[in-house]
């Protein structure tokens, strides 16, 4: 077991090893041998991997390399091969090295056939998923390893069939609990009464359990449910009967129920928790399509058992949620993303412990320590404050089992285990809390629980060979209902109790808050008004806290650490950020919603001795001195707006003309060519309107722009006459009094922020893909709008700076997002911006580069900034240009262009912005 920091290094290690060694059939069993051993931990390699398996064509040939357990079929040439050209070969074909791996394939049993194909020349893996025949291959190159080690996980990754079957298997059975839900809801007299949809939540719920209960062996007898109920399956009437009594009878213990209830219904264990203990519940008619839902499609025909608590909370929750259902459903937190946030906080440094002590050479202190580290997972104690379904919780209790039983292996593996009176396991759900303001999620949430304590205990089962008893269900009433910026967290768990705080808080930005959570916002601080929803999390748990050793990581919209929502909230808090990671897609699996833009923050209020770690986008960490409120390696300093440039001498940005119009001021290609043949004495009055998309993409628009022009030119024509009165019209109906007051002059835009003279335009959006936001000189002519900022009076040398690496750097690090594209403000990034002290020798020699940008762009005058400026497509002329630059501008910084990274580089400008505002 290797820790990343562990693989990074062996990987560095041997790509210097191996780096120009390569005999196909020589060095290629050592070379697969060592790869597996030493970078991803293979103990006994020689068994994990089988070289020469012999395979039956025409003739007789061996397929280099095979990992039965991954299914990954390798094809090994020597190093000078390429291994995108065909080869021939001994029956006289031409063929790639892909394509003979791929007939190797063909000729293997169907069970063995590959999942992967990596074709390998000792210098590059070429990678094909045999799940995706269409696509391109991926490449990872041995000079590379270091970074790119992750990228051939899957030749080790034996848990990575079992979660996506897992996951299958999960939103297979969400499936079909939301058609047993439509199916009983039909049946309720008042199907869209509050009460009736929690009687019908609570009702899924109870099948759910019964039909896992039955499959994984809780029941004592397999399809236990469904034989019972079978025997009343031609009468409606007597199955709904027959379900009343079997839920009667799952809350009694033996002593409480009626001794002349029949012996199959008596056969059934008492199961508590509080699952079944609500009579009150009303069970609708039932009807044959329902008892085929449960009979047949659910509990016959489908196997439980194998179903992932982490996914299917999720999933069972938006099967059941009516908002979810109408935004597509079946959308759930992927363990992978969970894994992000526990694993930092606090689970690889228990696999760590767990390492270390594995490789004691002494028996006993082996065994005491882990015994020691068992008692320690034991005594740990979490709270998901937004607990929803309870995935956090669920996938965090999973880890920690899994990691106990492999502690019990080694304590008691192997080993007849009937004298053993006590159940060996320590790791209890009770260790596990949450507050949820969604009642069906809390009793979600119980559930998978339940089903991951059973799951766990079944595996322990296995290795210590006895049986333990799963019911009946312990009731723990840590999952709280509730509203968590409302509710006393202490109340829940009291802080001396509690070691993690976890989750992944709602993200509701400002403008689609109820009045109801922006209420909850002020109530913790006014300052958080105009914040995303999910800072409030953050603020509750920094007071929490205070004074404690407790560690929290939440997940959170990547809007909190951009732009204008940083000083407010960073300003509010007293954390420390422990590890971060940078902005990432979290994927949501509801059709129809889109993918959410996160960071992830982990963060403590005490000294942590822990080394810092900031994750970039692909998951790579990256040690950090410092990480501050933007996530970089920099000092803690906050970006405030400001209305004017904090460095002097500097020329004023301001955002382009408004024109609140309706859209009756404005013109398209088609109607700008209409007016102007019918009136072509007139063609003056209409100018080229510009923002963000039509100055990257050389698209136009265009505008009438009547400021300063005699009434008398144009009050006769009746086009511009119907185009002004539906500019006052839409101006009066607007609920706006400042609106409303411009409707008497329909024909000037309520904004004119039009320069006299020619100006650089900045798009407010830029694509995140563009290592340079595209700029340029607009002429004065040009009106440009909203979505576009001007600077007037700009030289070459302002030109320059804001093009360089340096200023592009700045800006990526504190702007504001739509998404992750760059949001460009000029009172975040611009007017914060530390510009340099120059000579004016300097200022020349920077105005040059600047100039040569300008010529590099021009050669390609058929292009649009978005395909000079794709880094995919943008021309060699072009790049060079910034290339030099970009040197030009970090010498003047003083920078170090050969060495300094992007981050330090952001460094130092914080630095000298905390400079700046401190004169």
């Amino acid at each position: 077991m290797l820790t990343q920091r562990e693989q990074r290094k062996a990987a560095k290690n041997f790509a210097e090893k191996w780096e120009g060694i390569g005999y196909e059939k020589g060095d290629s069993a050592r070379f697969w041998l060592s790869l597996l051993n030493e970078v991803y931990g293979i103990e006994r390699p020689a068994e994990y991997i089988r070289f020469e398996d012999r395979v039956m064509l025409d003739h007789t040939s061996f397929i280099d390399g095979f990992i039965p357990s991954t299914h990954v079929l390798i094809e090994q040439k020597s190093i000078d091969k390429d291994l995108r050209k065909g080869i021939r070969q001994s029956d006289g074909s031409l063929l790639s090295p892909f394509q003979q791996a791929k007939r190797y394939s063909i000729e293997l049993p169907y069970d063995d056939r590959p999942r992967w194909i990596v074709l390998s020349n000792f210098k590059e893996f070429h990678i094909y998923d045999m799940n995706k025949p269409q696509s391109e291959p991926e490449v990872v190159y041995l000079k590379e390893l270091e970074t790119d080690f992750y990228r051939l996980n899957f030749l080790i990754d034996d848990e990575d069939h079992y979660i996506k079957k897992s996951m299958e298997v999960s939103i297979q059975a969400g499936e079909l609990v939301g058609v047993l839900y439509d199916a009983l809801l039909k049946q309720y007299k008042d199907p869209e009464e509050e009460s009736t949809l929690k009687h019908l939540n609570i009702l899924c719920v109870r099948f759910v359990f019964c039909f896992y209960a039955e499959d994984a062996g809780i029941f004592g007898r397999h399809n236990m449910f469904h034989d019972y109920l079978k025997k009343f399956s031609d009468n409606p009437t007597s199955f709904r009967d027959a379900l009343i009594k079997l839920f009667t009878v799952l809350n009694q213990e033996e002593h409480e129920r009626d001794p002349y209830h029949s012996d199959e219904l008596l056969a059934f264990p008492y199961v508590n928790g509080g699952l079944f203990e609500d009579s009150d519940i009303v069970i609708p008619r039932i009807n044959e399509e329902i008892i085929d839902v449960i009979l047949n499609k659910a509990s016959a025909n489908f196997n439980w058992a194998s179903i992932s608590p982490t996914i299917f909370g999720g999933v069972f929750e938006s099967t059941l949620n009516p908002e979810t259902r109408r935004l597509g459903g079946m959308h759930y937190t992927s363990i992978e993303n969970i894994h992000k946030v526990i694993d930092p906080l606090f689970l690889d440094e228990l696999k760590e412990e767990y390492k270390d002590i594995m490789n004691l050479k002494t028996l006993n202190t082996r065994q005491k320590r882990l015994k020691q580290l068992q008692e320690k997972m034991a005594s740990l104690k979490y709270l998901d404050p937004a607990a929803g379904s309870g995935n956090f919780l669920t996938e965090t209790y999973i880890s920690l089992r899994k990691l106990e039983n492999k502690i019990l292996r080694e304590l008691y593996g192997n080993q007849i285990m009937l004298g053993m009176i006590h159940n060996p396991i320590k790791v209890s759900i009770s260790q596990f809390y949450g507050i949820e303001i969604n009642d069906f999620a809390v009793s979600v949430a119980r559930t998978a629980l339940w089903i991951a304590e059973s799951q766990m205990m079944k595996e322990t089962e296995d290795i210590v060979n006895m049986n333990l008893d799963f019911l009946p269900l312990k009731t723990y009433p840590n999952i709280v209902e509730g509203n968590a910026l409302k509710i006393d967290w202490a109340r829940v768990i009291p802080k001396q109790e509690l070691n993690y705080i976890i989750g992944n808080p709602p993200f509701v930005g400002t403008k689609y808050q109820s009045p109801e959570q922006k209420l909850d916002l002020i109530d913790l601080n006014p300052n958080l008004k105009k914040l995303d929803y999910v800072t409030g999390w953050f603020y509750k748990a920094d007071k929490y806290i205070k004074g404690t050793r407790i560690g929290v990581a939440f997940v959170a919209t990547n809007s909190i650490t951009q732009g204008e929502q940083v000083a407010p909230l960073f300003e509010a808090v007293e954390f420390e950020i422990d590890f971060a990671y940078q902005t990432f897609v979290w994927q949501s699996e509801a059709s129809k919603r889109a993918s959410v833009h996160c960071v992830i923050i982990g963060f403590s209020t005490f000294y942590n001795k822990r080394k810092k770690y900031i994750f970039d986008s692909s998951g790579i960490p990256n040690e950090a001195e410092n990480i501050n409120f933007y996530l970089i390696d920099a000092p803690n300093i906050v970006i405030e707006k400001t209305r004017k440039p904090i460095s002097s001498n500097i020329p004023e940005m301001s955002k382009g003309s408004q024109p609140t119009d309706g859209g009756y001021l404005l013109l398209n290609e088609e109607e700008k060519v209409s007016f102007v043949k019918k009136y072509p004495e007139l063609s003056y009055l209409i100018r080229r309107y510009m923002g963000a998309k039509d100055f990257l993409n050389n698209k136009y628009r265009y505008c009438f722009w009547l400021k300063g022009v005699e009434p008398s030119q144009y009050r006769h024509i009746q086009e511009i006459r119907e185009r002004l009165e539906g500019v006052k019209q839409s101006r009066l109906a607007s609920k706006k009094e400042a609106t409303r007051k411009w409707a008497d002059r329909p024909y000037l835009f309520t904004e004119d922020r039009q320069p006299n003279g020619n100006y650089l335009l900045v798009p407010v959006v830029s694509s995140q893909n563009r290592r340079y936001v595209p700029i340029g000189y607009i002429n004065e002519e040009v009106i440009a709008n909203t979505n576009a900022q001007m600077i007037p009076n700009a030289s070459l040398y302002h030109f320059a700076i804001l093009n360089s690496n340096v200023h592009n750097a700045w800006m990526r690090a504190i702007c504001g997002r739509m998404k992750s594209d760059y949001a460009y403000s000029a009172t975040i990034v611009y007017n914060n911006f530390p510009w340099p002290s120059v000579s004016d020798e300097d200022s020349i020699n920077i105005a040059e580069s600047g100039r040569k940008i300008l010529e590099a762009r021009s050669l390609y005058s058929n292009s649009t900034l978005s395909d000079l400026y794709d880094e995919l497509t943008m021309p060699s002329e072009l790049r060079e240009a910034h290339q030099e630059n970009d040197k030009a501008v970090m010498e003047i910084y003083g920078f170090n262009w050969r060495k300094m990274t992007e981050s330090e580089c952001v460094a130092e400008l914080m630095k000298m912005y905390q400079n700046l505002i401190t004169k």
